[in-house]
């Protein structure tokens, strides 16, 4: 049985892929149960590791936790929907040009879309965060994202690099999804 920062740090590990060491404690104990390993890059989940995560990140089905979470997926859905649109706009300009950002006007459109859409997002976050603690570290660090690209930073729109709102957003996505033990892939058949 793990404790509590034990699962915390491997869950995070799930969400972004590879981690730099963090506590050596509770990485040399998550290595000794062959649930990651460490490699020059970082410490990566291996095989059983994704498959005690997924369990330990499932809630109960059926539960009154589960249907909240499963109500704020299926809001969540078309906001993904646009957030995909907008990261796609500030990368590649109508025509399929690629943004070479010299263009404030149409960069400012697009990051007052991503504001919009955060407004909206927000409250939603907030709830699925009242439901189960894991999830309440996610509007504050997409703010936290938001504010650094209205002080000009825009790496934090995409960048893979750093917490972006991007890469917030989507690790929130997959959180939903282990949460509800729904597959990704079968998003595809349930989108219009």
């Amino acid at each position: 049985m793990l404790d509590d920062e034990t699962w915390l740090f491997l869950h995070e590990v799930r969400l972004r892929g590879v981690v730099d060491n963090g506590d050596d404690v509770v990485m040399l104990h998550l290595v000794e149960r062959g649930l990651v390993v460490q490699s020059a890059r970082g410490v990566h989940v291996t095989t059983a590791g994704r498959a005690a995560h997924a369990d330990w990140a499932r809630l109960a089905p059926r539960s009154d936790d589960e249907a909240a979470v499963r109500r704020t997926y299926e809001r969540f859905l078309p906001l993904n929907r646009e957030l995909i649109h907008i990261c796609n706009d500030w990368q590649v300009r109508p025509g399929g040009v690629p943004n070479d950002h010299r263009d404030p006007q149409y960069d400012w459109s697009v990051i007052d879309r991503l504001h919009a859409l955060h407004d909206r997002a927000v409250p939603m976050i907030n709830r699925v965060g009242r439901v189960h603690s894991r999830f309440a570290g996610y509007a504050p660090r997409l703010r936290s994202a938001l504010g650094r690209i209205d002080d000009g930073d825009h790496e934090w729109i995409t960048s893979p690099r750093c917490d972006s709102y991007h890469t917030v957003w989507m690790q929130l996505h997959e959180d939903v999804l282990l949460a509800l033990g729904v597959e990704r892939s079968s998003e595809d058949d349930a989108t219009p």
